[in-house]
């Protein structure tokens, strides 16, 4: 019963994190048939991604005051709703609103997976391996967003890729119904709405405003921080608790690192390989593959090792192999071979794949199950935050390919920059995340 639980809460990850990828291969499609421009195409990706970056803490709040049963089929309910708005959309604007429509379905549903799966499994041992199996998915969905996307659009034209959702959403829905227990609303909890109010446009603005590089997004997203911070000081019953935002603080910082260097360089690995070297979409895809085949494997053995030896282990050796790999960026240059790249491509796959579930794990294993949701939705958010962040960052460190020496020295310093923020992070693992005992037994 279980496995069938943890499967369906997986194929709710899968689609969330297939969405951030499977469109990109469609936008020149979308383009032409809607006659979109560049700016439309972008909010194509951005109006999902800024979305659930926005609303993830608030999704992990409503799942424990209100059930995560709930709030889980309300997002399977509001993503396939919006999945097949995305399939019907005759204009950009209208597809750009389905897709942020997208974006809150699948708030919803991160966190509350993840609190399932934790309260499903409560031996130390047992969810280390069960959070690996659903990171595990996480990667796969990623890796497989491109290629799904790519063979849709060839077959059948871009609206499929929406369309395909459905099915999947009312499946896993059905199956939640009779697998997660219905669960009680929270004696005593409450929504937290001024902090719903203002923590949805801080992080939504700070996350356009690094995507966009608007001041003004940005000058937003510090009032709205300042105003979430007073509200949450004086709330009785705060979104943001201390209780979870105190033990998870260093497990979070790694996050947010893991996910700077990992989507970063997953972005400007794919720049140099079709703007330096000049490979075909297809011939790149493949050429990633030992970073996203290692992110994939490593995740269910990473949580095996979790399971036994606490989340630090596999941490400390995932940031070392991992910055590593970034270091050797330094090494590349226009002719470089693709043997000179494959240390990258493994050391970033290999660390991520040991990291991944380790992090997940440091971040909800100590907490309370009543607090499981949040926990959940403040870690999805630092991740999805550092992500956003190392995009705009490591973007704007390399520049344009069509000038490839100036990209070639960016992304000596892209390298660079990204081994010393991994190096900074094993620093953090080492002194202040615990091992073993950080979780419950």
């Amino acid at each position: 019963m279980r496995s069938a639980l943890l499967l369906t809460m997986c194929a709710g990850m899968f689609l969330v994190q297939l969405d951030v990828t499977v469109v990109n291969v469609a936008l020149p499609a979308i383009g032409t048939d809607l006659h979109g421009g560049l700016a439309a195409l972008q909010w194509v990706v951005d109006g999902y991604t800024v979305v659930l970056a926005a609303f993830l803490l608030t999704g992990g709040a409503l799942g424990d005051v209100f059930g995560h049963r709930r709030v889980v089929l309300a997002g399977f309910a509001l993503f396939g709703g919006a999945s097949a708005a995305c399939g019907l959309a005759g204009a950009a604007p209208w597809l750009v609103a389905a897709r942020a429509g997208q974006g809150l379905g699948a708030a919803l549903l991160l966190p509350g997976t993840l609190a399932v799966i934790t309260n499903a499994y409560p031996g130390r041992a047992e969810r280390a391996r069960a959070l690996g199996i659903w990171a595990g998915v996480s990667a796969l969905a990623l890796a497989a967003g491109p290629v799904l996307g790519g063979a849709v659009v060839a077959a059948a034209g871009w609206r499929p890729v929406f369309w395909l959702n459905v099915p999947v959403v009312l499946a896993a829905a059905w199956a939640t119904r009779r697998l997660v227990p219905r669960g009680e609303r929270a004696p005593g909890r409450r929504v937290d709405f001024a902090g719903v109010a203002t923590a949805a446009p801080a992080l939504g603005a700070g996350v356009y405003a690094v995507i966009a590089g608007s001041v003004a997004a940005g000058i937003l997203a510090v009032v709205a921080l300042a105003g979430f911070l007073a509200v949450e000081h004086r709330s009785p019953d705060p979104m943001l608790p201390p209780d979870v935002v105190r033990p998870t603080l260093a497990a979070n910082f790694v996050a947010v690192a893991m996910n700077f260097t990992g989507i970063g360089a997953i972005l400007v690995l794919t720049l140099y390989l079709q703007g330096v070297r000049h490979a075909s979409p297809l011939t790149a895809g493949l050429e990633v593959l030992p970073l996203f085949g290692p992110l994939s494997l490593l995740a269910p053995v990473a949580g095996r090792l979790t399971g036994r030896f606490g989340p630090r282990p596999p941490m400390v050796a995932g940031l070392a192999l991992g910055a590593l790999g970034m270091l050797n960026m330094v090494l590349l240059n226009g002719t470089s071979g693709y043997a000179a790249l494959l240390p990258t491509l493994l050391g970033l796959g290999i660390g991520m794949g040991l990291l991944t579930t380790a992090v997940v794990t440091a971040a909800v294993g100590g907490i309370p199950p009543e607090r499981a949701g949040v926990a959940g939705g403040v870690n999805n958010t630092a991740r999805q935050a550092g992500g956003a962040l190392g995009v705009a960052v490591l973007g704007a460190i390399v520049g344009e390919p069509a000038r490839p020496g100036e990209f070639l020295a960016g992304l000596h310093v892209a390298g660079v920059v990204a081994a010393a923020l991994w190096l900074v992070a094993l620093g953090v693992t080492v002194t202040a995340v615990r091992t073993r005992d950080s979780v419950s037994p």
